[in-house]
């Protein structure tokens, strides 16, 4: 066996577990086990209960409809900043980058005062008879801004790596702007666009900052999971906060495990056509 050039395996691999245990796996565990202890008919009765029962929709309608955004909008500026060369280039694609360093608290109260009736956009919106500050919509604007860049950064490399030979030869050979779009792009960049929104839609469900500030934390109406397991956690009831946290893992666990097989897809896709 070679000797590898980084050398310390053992002890790499040994901080590597430790760390996982420690941070990851015990604090998971214990919310388990937490949950474990209420027993299935509480456990049942907090579940079913009408407020968590609308947090859990408002936080899956809301977190859906963010993700269907930006698989649109992702897409189209994941091909912007991929094909074209324009002033400012470089600009807009720091600024994509910004939900990522941007503390969420920030995001939201920044939202808040776009999209409030005297803000730049809220306005406006509010002349149309559209209010976007304490309703639902403001929940997805806010889960949309926070995620976009999964799907922007997921979709770029693979639009620079196809390149523009093969619209090229399928022009020559006769095929139209919506063939090519439809039977060579498209198909191409679907695996990536899938694992780019699996992922928004994962940090979707998980939002808490940017959120509270602009969705007006009405319970029944715009109020989420994550909120809802804060404020259980400030009434001390901390069976009901793990099980409806319990909740929220399953929800990310089952979330990890399509973006792990859409990234597994995509790889045995890419691999195919590399053949």
């Amino acid at each position: 066996m070679p000797r590898s050039v980084i050398p310390g395996f053992g002890l790499a691999f040994g901080i590597t577990v430790l760390y996982l245990g420690a941070i990851v796996l015990l604090p998971l565990c214990a919310l388990i086990l937490k949950a474990s202890d209420i027993g299935g008919a509480q456990l049942w009765t907090i579940l079913s209960s009408p407020r968590t029962l609308s947090s859990i929709r408002v936080t899956l309608t809301m977190a859906l409809a963010a993700t269907a955004f930006n698989a649109v909008y992702g897409l189209l500026l994941a091909w912007v900043l991929a094909r074209y060369q324009f002033p400012g280039k470089r600009l807009l694609d720091a600024l994509v980058d910004i939900p990522f360093a941007l503390p969420t608290a920030v995001a939201g109260l920044a939202l808040t005062a776009l999209f409030s009736k005297n803000g730049w956009f809220g306005g406006p919106l509010d002349a149309l008879g559209l209010q976007v500050v304490y309703t639902p919509l403001g929940i997805a604007i806010a889960m949309a801004f926070v995620s976009v860049p999964f799907v922007v950064r997921t979709l770029q490399p693979v639009i620079e790596d196809l390149g523009s030979d093969v619209e090229e030869a399928s022009r020559s050979l006769g095929a139209s702007d919506l063939q090519i779009l439809t039977k060579i792009i498209f198909p191409s960049i679907f695996p990536a666009l899938l694992a780019g929104c699996s992922l928004a839609f994962a940090r979707s469900l998980g939002e808490f900052g940017a959120v509270i500030f602009i969705a007006g934390n009405q319970p029944m109406k715009t109020e989420i999971v994550a909120l809802l397991t804060f404020i259980r956690l400030e009434e001390y009831d901390y069976q009901a906060a793990a099980a409806i946290a319990t909740v929220m893992l399953v929800m990310a666990f089952v979330m990890l495990i399509v973006t792990n097989a859409v990234q597994a897809w995509n790889l045995r896709y890419l691999g195919r056509g590399g053949m």
